[in-house]
């Protein structure tokens, strides 16, 4: 093979510690998670350890306050951490995305004594979280959830069936939305629930095409018992509080996206300076150097849109829209890109002995989750032209 490594990422970082932070990355990225993927996502193997090293170095709490054990680095800086994560593998990547996104609620919604209580091992403590929101009738339309939660006393009683969770059945805390009072997105309030409460279940994991490693499992709630003490935020503002958290999910993933399609373009330019056809490597020939070209050209323009949904996001302006269309673009680009890196390679791209394969299975539920793209396009609409009115 060509002695040409990958050369990392020139990127544009607000600060020295910024920059110590990447270095940092990009080394556990290297020597911890990068040589197993492989083994372990054909093993369907789930990296707890990983998560367990991030939490210990302080990557898992990036995004927030410094006061609970969180980073206090700003979105520009955490989305280009997911990126370098999810390039060396796609599970740990997503998985810091998913944790962050269950720790959104709590962080800008929760009062002080919860957070208090429980965001320093949230942040800081080894902890890993998930959020639940879809159910397997409420994906798309998620404000029709049917999961209830019923008053008694001081406490919440749980009953439903949450779907599609990552890290069902693996995580130590839920965010869950479930419906306590009248039909639609008012009757929707936020809960912490521990990862052991009594009566809560986790389905077997989902069997997928990609990203075998990290567990997506249904989780069954058979009046699962809650404090009233960890209800997030007031009662029926639930839903609001799920749509804060997803406009900056949908950039983690959006970013992760990025991070795949960089490791297959990486994958397909080594490959075509060493490969030769005809006495010449392949990528003399006009049209993979075009491809090539294009491939970096759609990872260039995703990352510059979802930074620029970042800082609007640091900045305190709203970003909803950007944030879709990060999501949008950047997903799309990395199945293209994954797409034409197998194409590169030939016959060997389509085997496990390369992993452009995986890439771009892993690339195709990037396009899903988080809200489909074809969502992501109707809520770019309604920015643009208002709601239908039909």
């Amino acid at each position: 093979m060509t002695d040409r490594a990958p050369q990392p990422v020139d990127r544009q970082l607000p600060t020295e510690e910024s920059r110590d932070l990447l270095a940092l990355v990009r080394e556990i990225a290297q020597r911890e998670i990068r040589p197993r993927a492989a083994e372990e996502e054909d093993a369907g193997r789930f990296p707890r350890e990983v998560f367990t090293l991030l939490s210990d170095a302080g990557l898992l709490g990036l995004p927030y306050p410094g006061e609970y054990g969180g980073g206090e680095q700003p979105y520009e800086v955490y989305l280009q951490v997911l990126e370098e994560l999810a390039a060396a593998r796609l599970t740990v990547g997503l998985g810091v995305s998913v944790h962050s996104l269950a720790c959104h609620g709590l962080a800008g919604y929760g009062t002080k004594e919860q957070q208090a209580a429980h965001l320093p091992e949230m942040l800081g403590g080894g902890l890993l979280g998930a959020y639940c929101l879809s159910e397997p009738a409420a994906g798309s339309d998620a404000a029709s959830l049917t999961t209830k939660a019923v008053r008694d006393g001081d406490d919440w009683v749980i009953t439903g069936t949450k779907a599609w969770i990552t890290h069902g059945g693996v995580a130590d805390f839920y965010t869950v939305l479930a419906r306590t009072g009248v039909e639609g997105p008012k009757g929707i309030t936020a809960f912490l629930v521990p990862g052991d409460a009594a009566g809560l279940t986790a389905a077997v994991p989902e069997k997928k095409m990609g990203m075998k490693g990290s567990p997506t499992a249904q989780l069954h709630f058979d009046g699962v018992r809650v404090p009233d003490s960890r209800r997030i935020g007031e009662e029926g503002q639930g839903f609001s509080i799920a749509l804060a958290a997803l406009d900056a999910g949908r950039l983690g993933i959006a970013a992760c996206a990025i991070g795949v399609a960089q490791a297959a373009l990486d994958e397909a330019l080594t490959y075509a300076l060493d490969r030769k056809q005809f006495g010449h490597p392949i990528a003399d020939f006009q049209g993979l150097r075009f491809m090539l070209a294009d491939m970096a050209t759609k990872i260039e323009a995703g990352r510059a849109l979802y930074l620029a949904a970042a800082r609007l996001r640091d900045a305190g302006k709203p970003f909803s829209r950007q944030a879709a269309m990060a999501k949008l673009f950047c997903t799309d680009a990395a199945m293209a890109v994954t797409t034409d890196a197998v194409q590169i390679l030939g016959g060997y791209g389509y085997t496990a002995d390369f992993p452009v394969e995986r890439l771009m299975r892993e690339a195709k539920v990037l396009q899903i989750v988080e809200g489909t793209n074809q969502i992501q396009r109707m809520v770019i609409a309604r920015h643009l032209a208002g709601p239908e009115t039909r």
